[in-house]
């Protein structure tokens, strides 16, 4: 009787060491941002007129991508953390270390370039994914004595149609996040990408769609928060189907 209990004290203490360290992977988020530049692919038979009217929309101090970026960010650190199997690096910690703040990545951009950016106060630009593995790597060994990996976010804007043709064209808005882990050594462990349509629309005048800020920015708001339903359900399984850390 004795040994049993013996035993299964033993498998206990065994299920609880491996519980503690399955629980103490951690990872640094060190990219969250967004972009001011509203895409237009998927919309047909539009070119340099509508073009025009991304640049001067993000020239304008009134398409203030911000608010947006902070609900999704608190979305993020608040809710969908929990999902993740791992824990991730307080924030202050990330963004307080010196040589996180220091490094120069390559494909910098220069000081007007970044303009078409919003971030969370502190982040900096780093580019990852396709011939990003210089700053996959380097990042990751910046806080390798205190993450398991490094996790870049990002969230951007596209117009797509809506109802009707011709004259009678509307348009909605996408909004797109990526979100990309490296493990301490900078190799992708895995990306996820996701994207989720506006319920409000906009027209088209002359086969161009109105880019006034009071016509766009609640379509980004209403995309954005059609994304985070999405994720609320989604996140979860498909981060199942990740690999693991």
């Amino acid at each position: 009787m004795k040994l049993k209990n013996y035993v299964l004290a033993a498998f206990i203490m065994l299920f609880c060491v491996l519980n503690v360290s399955a629980q103490s992977k951690k990872v640094a988020v060190v990219g969250f941002y967004s972009d001011k530049i509203i895409g237009f692919s998927e919309l047909d038979g539009v070119g340099e007129g509508l073009l025009t009217e991304v640049l001067n929309l993000r020239d304008n101090p009134d398409f203030d991508l911000t608010p947006i970026l902070n609900t999704y960010h608190d979305a993020f650190f608040n809710d969908y953390a929990k999902d993740f199997p791992f824990d991730l690096v307080p924030e202050k910690e990330v963004l307080a270390n010196q040589e996180y703040q220091d490094y120069v990545p390559k494909y910098e951009l220069d000081e007007d370039a970044l303009k078409r950016y919003v971030f969370i106060d502190g982040y900096k630009h780093i580019y990852e994914g396709a011939f990003g593995k210089v700053n996959e790597e380097a990042v990751a060994k910046i806080f390798s004595d205190t993450a398991d990996g490094v996790m870049f976010v990002e969230v951007h804007f596209e117009l797509t149609k809506g109802f009707g043709i011709g004259s009678t064209a509307t348009v909605k808005m996408k909004a797109f996040t990526r979100i990309s882990l490296y493990d301490e050594t900078g190799k992708k462990v895995f990306v996820i990408n996701e994207s989720a349509k506006s319920k409000k629309s906009s027209v088209m005048v002359g086969g161009i769609p109105v880019m006034k800020t009071t016509k766009i920015l609640p379509m980004c708001e209403s995309a954005l928060e059609q994304l985070l339903k999405d994720l609320d359900k989604r996140l979860p399984k498909i981060i199942k189907k990740s690999d693991k850390l």
